[in-house]
């Protein structure tokens, strides 16, 4: 068994063994080992029906936000909402959150609602009244302005048949390898993990040479030593916001 894939197996266990499930009445309670912003493990909930299930993540995510401040009345908020959830597959029936499964596809459509909600929760940060625009849309601005070429929003599969979502790919050139780019607007442990994890489940679909790269957004707080050495630990391009410019060329060749 080749690094990858003990790496994957790895991740894996981990996660079943950290999940918690519990019964309650026609649901079953599932406690995930991922943490919102409040580092509270995130929760979901399932139920069989004749089609299969139903799993939801109760209201939660956008109860949250609302409460923290973070209304989603505008068409901007509304449209950033939808672009997420559509991302991932998932339904918004009033404030829930849901995807319908099999048993043959649970595992992935669970791990689809878990990525939502966690996309969905990076919103808050919208609610700051000097954060004008998602973070996604301040480094696409950024991209244009510099004449760098990409695709946005591309999915990819990984080793595990999970998808995993990445904000920028910047194609192959005569000079230079593909690049893969994930904009975070909150970097943390939590959000570097998931970046490593999707990129160590999805390089070896990608074509060799393929790098990665994160813009974390230093806008607000400094960027933790913890998280950038977290994501050069496995080959992965920190790139500050406020220090883009020094990257400019190494993204256009």
């Amino acid at each position: 068994m080749s690094e990858i894939d003990l790496l994957i197996e790895g991740y894996w266990k981990w996660l079943r063994d950290k999940t918690l499930v519990k019964r309650i009445k026609d649901w079953t309670e599932i406690t995930t080992p991922y943490l919102d912003r409040h580092n509270d493990y995130i929760q979901i909930y399932a139920r069989r029906n004749d089609k299969g299930f139903v799993l939801t993540d109760d209201g939660e995510t956008l109860t949250d936000l609302e409460q923290s401040g973070c209304s989603l009345d505008s068409p901007k908020r509304q449209a950033i909402l939808r672009s997420i959830l559509n991302g991932f597959g998932v339904q918004q029936h009033g404030i829930e959150l849901q995807v319908n499964a099999t048993a043959e596809n649970f595992a992935l459509r669970k791990h689809n609602l878990i990525q939502a909600m966690l996309s969905v929760n990076d919103m808050f940060f919208l609610a700051s009244p000097t954060v004008e625009a998602l973070f996604f849309e301040d480094v696409a601005k950024w991209l244009d302005d510099q004449d760098i070429r990409y695709t946005p929003r591309v999915k990819f599969s990984g080793h595990s048949g999970f998808d995993h979502m990445f904000d920028f790919v910047i194609p192959k050139s005569k000079v230079a390898s593909e690049r893969i780019i994930r904009a975070i607007n909150n970097p943390s442990r939590n959000t570097a993990q998931n970046l490593i994890m999707a990129w160590i489940d999805t390089r070896e679909s990608r074509p060799e040479g393929s790098e990665p790269f994160a813009f974390l957004n230093d806008n607000e707080k400094v960027v933790g030593p913890n998280v950038t050495e977290a994501l050069r630990n496995y080959g992965i391009t920190s790139v500050a916001w406020s220090q883009r410019e020094q990257f400019r060329d190494q993204l256009a060749a």
